[in-house]
């Protein structure tokens, strides 16, 4: 979108879903980041070191493992781990209500498919096969691809990498359809409910903290907090789905209530007290970080591993408390390229992951320090994933099955 577009776009928008278009760009940079330094934290496990086709798969989360690791990427990565994808399922959730009504079910299940299941069929055959190659060839692979692809086709499961969290969403909006069918009173109360509760802050993270722990905590004690699938074609985390759901509704509520009402108004109680939010999200991180190292061995009572849960979700709200009350407050300024990010926002997430791997492989052998190869990954993804979407959208038929064009994904 060029400047003429950009002023036409930003001056259509109130102050609070500014600075949510906004928040969308910092967030996509975020998710950019935590994939960039993945490979140079202290965590990755000494039994990561298997062959490709043979369990833990422990690649799917870290495809490339450094040798050279900084801490403080460890600290940044779990600070993301606890809130960020609840974040993404929040925002994905403000414009949907408005859409639903204007396109009614049939046609706006339609669109979900479109927008979200053909990207996910189009990652899974297409891009992440290539993302993984590195991954094959780090563990001693033989450097074939016809030795690849036979030993990538014969796992047990389709890898998913980020591309989880397309099924979810769609899967997430299919619920939306339904329980407006059924109760079609149903979100229209909970927008009423938003715009009342937002306007104090600490009632609604109450409630929000509840009704997490509810959908969480007994999924994390019954499947660990770690565990994902192992077979078929959708990639779950056992522990999370119903929270994201919660999340997702979240975004709902906010949006049917409207973007300038609530917890997402500008001039709010929310975005005056970030520093209060600031505050919460850095001690109960560190308080769910304090617990939870007391269950990594896998010994931890079963109380233990309940407070964990509860300081997990606790942790969830209050990061993405602070991010929202930080956009609002710092989220103000009109400016092309966070615009463009925005719009282009669900195209970077979906591409991102093949140069991402690609450059992590390219630089295990070279004598950096983990730091500086974490910023050189992300810096390459980042430039390497918005030219291949700027130059894609030049390709209309490519538009219409994959890509949306930016003006209409900022009206979506």
């Amino acid at each position: 979108m060029g400047d003429r577009g950009f002023m036409a776009l930003s001056a259509t928008m109130s102050r609070s879903s500014l600075a949510l278009h906004n928040l969308r760009a910092v967030v996509i940079l975020v998710v950019l980041a935590f994939h960039a330094v993945l490979a140079y934290v202290q965590f990755i496990p000494a039994e990561r070191a298997t062959a490709f086709d043979q369990p833990p798969y422990l690649w799917r989360a870290f495809p490339i493992a450094d040798p050279h690791r900084w801490f403080g990427f460890d600290l940044f990565c779990a600070w993301q781990d606890v809130y960020l994808m609840a974040m993404m399922f929040l925002l994905s959730g403000l414009f949907v209500w408005p859409s639903l009504q204007r396109k009614r079910s049939v046609g706006f299940v339609r669109d979900r498919l479109r927008r979200l299941g053909v990207p996910y069929v189009f990652g899974l055959l297409v891009l992440n096969p290539i993302a993984f190659y590195p991954a094959y060839l780090n563990l001693g692979g033989e450097p074939s691809i016809a030795a690849y692809l036979r030993t990538y086709t014969g796992l047990p499961f389709l890898p998913n990498a980020q591309l989880w969290f397309l099924w979810q969403l769609l899967a997430f909006n299919i619920v939306l359809v339904a329980v407006n069918f059924v109760a079609p009173a149903a979100i229209p109360a909970l927008g009423r409910w938003c715009a009342k509760a937002g306007r104090r802050p600490a009632i609604f993270f109450a409630v929000l903290f509840a009704v997490s722990a509810v959908a969480y905590v007994p999924l994390a004690v019954a499947f660990t907090p770690w565990a994902w699938s192992n077979s078929g074609i959708l990639s779950v985390q056992w522990c999370r789905p119903l929270l994201y759901c919660v999340y997702f509704f979240v975004g709902v509520g906010i949006g049917t209530a409207g973007l300038d009402v609530g917890l997402v108004d500008v001039d709010g109680a929310l975005g005056r007290r970030w520093k209060l939010w600031l505050a919460i999200a850095l001690a109960t991180l560190f308080l769910w970080m304090g617990v939870t190292s007391l269950t990594l061995d896998g010994t931890a009572p079963v109380i233990i591993q309940i407070l964990a849960g509860v300081c997990f979700v606790l942790a969830c709200a209050g990061g993405c408390f602070f991010v929202l009350a930080s956009s609002l407050r710092f989220g103000l300024r009109r400016s092309a390229a966070l615009d463009s990010l925005s719009v282009n926002a669900y195209s970077l997430y979906l591409v991102h992951y093949v140069p991402t791997v690609w450059l992590q492989y390219a630089l295990v052998g070279a004598p950096l320090f983990a730091l500086l190869k974490g910023i050189i990954v992300f810096c390459g993804s980042v430039i390497a994933s918005w030219v291949t979407i700027l130059v894609y959208q030049r390709i209309p038929s490519a538009l219409r099955l994959i890509f949306t064009r930016a003006h209409r994904a900022a009206a979506e």
